[in-house]
């Protein structure tokens, strides 16, 4: 499975941004997606995740802000992000897992090549 994020740029506090993750490959529905985000000297850390079924979970520092989706007919995941701050400043990273699903991100299998936001004060 290959991965391509898109979407990222430069927002303004308060501002929105969409990710996309396009995957290739005909199992992408079975695959857990996940959102992960790496500020720098910062460890990456989680931000969300989609089960094949469509329930989702979110780190609490991006709930009731963020949502993630997915559209299998499509082989996409997305992540839409409102009331952007400059703390979620970071390279976002979308993940898959063949698995369960994990918070932790060594647990992912296959890794787009990253998306950068900023997000300006």
């Amino acid at each position: 499975v290959q991965l391509q994020a898109s979407g990222g740029g430069l927002v303004q506090a308060g501002g929105s941004l969409r990710l996309s993750c396009a995957a290739s490959g005909r199992t992408f529905s079975s695959y857990v997606m996940g959102w992960f985000r790496q500020a720098p000297g910062k460890e990456r850390e989680f931000v969300a995740l989609i089960w094949s079924g469509g329930g989702t979970d979110y780190a609490a520092s991006v709930k009731g802000r963020f949502t993630i989706s997915r559209d299998n007919a499509k082989n996409t995941a997305y992540l839409q992000m409102n009331s952007l701050k400059p703390e979620d400043t970071a390279v976002y990273y979308c993940a898959a897992d063949r698995n369960g699903g994990s918070y932790y991100y060594a647990d992912y299998d296959y890794w787009g090549q990253g998306t950068l936001v900023t997000v300006s004060s």
